[in-house]
């Protein structure tokens, strides 16, 4: 029975690796360790042959072979956070950088035009401009969905038809957003950070390519919002040396040409005043030529103030550079962003981080994950971390309670039982291993030892006050605890079929727990008693061997004046 726990808990893992093809290999091989260690048929070596072929077999078939010979089915996922739908949807807008707000609007009217030609849609709502930049090249259209129950399509499954019809829509790069958890970024983050800009473009650039060829990943875009075009002026520090000339002069000449400078007030027919600011036309600020003819005021030989052409002291040229620069813990970054559909993010994340790590990466640049990579790592390792410290917390709770080292091993072996129908349940479901599901998981722990506690503590009880023998006392302990078992899967069907809006982001921990409860029912019932009996006589083995007296039983009455029993 240690076997089977121990082979069913290590089968479930082949969910998350291959699928369920692989588990039913794994499970086999299980079966034939366990049959290689309770059979009593077969002469000893024939046993240690077939337990070494239940093993080789574990090994080879579900996570060597199988992989490479047949694709998967019944993968199980993993993700940050579960698929939910709100009925409602955002589509991020995105212009070419520099254009102006009536192109903008345009391509936001063109849009919401496609999303309102489909029934599911019930209205559409547009805002332009602000956005990370604060430029007039963002918006967001907000898409409001008929109702979850009179729809025939779920709001991912419009999303993806959605980013299809949306790419006729040319000039516009428009991302499809159908829940906000991440803030509105998008889920995938892949950072390259680093101070040399031309490096990072060129290594974020090849990213980029790997992420666009990965199945799943969608709305794939830079964190920099591609390139646009600049002047760049060049300060000739020698020429500039000679005349005294600084580098705030310099800056200080173009800022009537970009920024404007006030002149002073103007009052209009009306008798209002009106501020009056001076620039240069938009056709001038682009041409070079223009530029290079602003006066630079400079001290001359004798001090006194004079002019002189800024294209003396400094060359000034058209040139392209990246619609918005980011830094990350003081270094320039450069993020590869993309949306997942289809697939779970951390399987398309692992995909690509397969690839990405085959690259060779230039002197100076970091990679890192950034959005829900990142903080799956975090929160679920804390959330493993915590499982740990409570499975240790209650082995030594339950030592205080039964007084004994060894009755608490017999409860706590039923936690890996349930692990296998938790990913089950997820795989079958549909869903995948996320916050909520792991969130069932630590209450699946506590629902499992409970129904563990109250079936040994039982056993126990009738052994030791009524005389009743151990297995029999384990039977009827089995009996009585089903029916409450029952309830609790009962109870947890509601909000694992997640039939409501929003509903669908808790159904996870439903399923979580529904599978958790059966696999380890059915399994503890068996497992249970049977390791707490050899655990028992194992004990009176060890305390008669020592000299001592079995534990004191109402089955066994202890003679008076004996030795106290070993462990309790």
């Amino acid at each position: 029975m240690i076997a089977l726990a121990i082979g069913t808990f290590f089968a479930s893992f082949t969910l998350l690796t291959g699928g369920l093809l692989e588990l039913f290999a794994a499970l086999a091989s299980v079966g034939v360790v366990v049959f290689a260690l309770t059979t009593k048929r077969l002469p000893l070596a024939l046993k240690v042959v077939t337990f070494a072929a239940g093993v080789a077999m574990f090994v080879v078939l579900p996570f060597m072979l199988l992989p490479k010979i047949v694709p998967p089915v019944g993968k199980l996922g993993v993700s940050f956070f579960p698929e939910d739908d709100r009925s409602e949807m955002i589509i991020a807008i995105e212009t070419p950088p520099g254009s102006n707000l009536q192109y903008t609007r345009l391509k936001a009217q063109e849009a919401a035009r496609i999303a309102r030609a489909h029934p599911e849609v019930e209205y559409t709502y547009t805002t332009l401009g602000g956005g990370t930049s604060g430029s007039v090249d963002e918006g967001n259209l907000y898409v409001r969905l008929t109702p979850k129950d009179k729809r025939s399509q779920s709001a991912e499954q419009l999303a993806m038809t959605l980013r299809t019809e949306m790419q006729r829509v040319a000039g516009v790069t428009l991302s499809v957003f159908t829940s906000d958890f991440s803030g509105g970024f998008k889920q995938l983050q892949f950072q390259v950070r680093g101070n040399d800009l031309a490096s990072l473009t060129q290594f974020s650039d090849q990213i980029l390519e790997i992420v666009k060829t990965t199945p799943g990943a969608v709305d794939i875009g830079l964190s920099t919002k591609g390139q646009k075009p600049e002047l760049e002026i060049e300060l000739n520090r020698g020429v500039a040396g000679a005349l005294g000339v600084t580098v705030g002069q310099v800056a200080q000449s173009l800022r009537p040409a970009f920024a404007g400078i006030d002149v002073g007030d103007w009052q209009d027919p009306s008798g209002e005043m009106r501020n009056v600011q001076v620039r240069l036309t938009p056709q001038a600020r682009r041409n070079a030529d223009d530029l290079s003819q602003l006066p630079l005021v400079v001290t001359g030989p004798t001090g006194a103030p004079s002019t002189l052409p800024l294209g003396q002291v400094a060359t000034i040229k058209q040139g392209l550079g990246p619609a918005i620069i980011s830094h990350l813990d003081r270094d320039l970054v450069i993020a590869v962003q993309a949306n997942t559909s289809g697939r779970a993010t951390g399987d398309v994340t692992a995909d690509i981080m397969k690839r990405v790590n085959k690259l060779t990466m230039p002197p100076g640049v970091e990679f890192s994950l950034g959005g829900d990579a990142q903080s799956q790592q975090e929160v679920f390792g804390q959330i493993f971390f915590a499982l740990g410290v409570a499975v240790l917390l209650m082995y030594l709770i339950l030592v205080v309670q039964f007084g004994s080292f060894m009755d608490p091993l017999a409860i706590l072996i039923s936690l890996p039982l349930s692990l296998i129908g938790v990913l089950l349940a997820l795989a079958v479901s549909g869903n995948t291993v996320n916050l909520m599901s792991l969130i069932g998981v630590i209450l699946l722990m506590g629902i499992v030892a409970k129904n563990a506690i109250l079936l040994i503590d039982f056993a126990k009880w009738a052994r030791e006050k009524d005389g009743m023998p151990l297995r029999e006392a384990l039977i009827e302990a089995g009996a009585i605890r089903l029916r409450p078992i029952l309830m609790t899967i009962a109870g947890m069907i509601p909000v694992a079929l997640g039939s409501g809006e929003g509903a669908q982001f808790r159904a996870p921990l439903g399923v979580a727990i529904i599978g958790g409860v059966l696999t380890s029912t059915l399994l503890t019932l068996l497992v249970i008693p049977t390791f707490y009996e050899v655990m028992d006589e194992w004990r009176s083995n060890i305390a008669t061997r020592f000299g001592l007296n079995p534990p004191s039983t109402a089955e066994h009455p202890v003679p008076k004046g004996a030795v106290p029993a070993m462990g309790d």
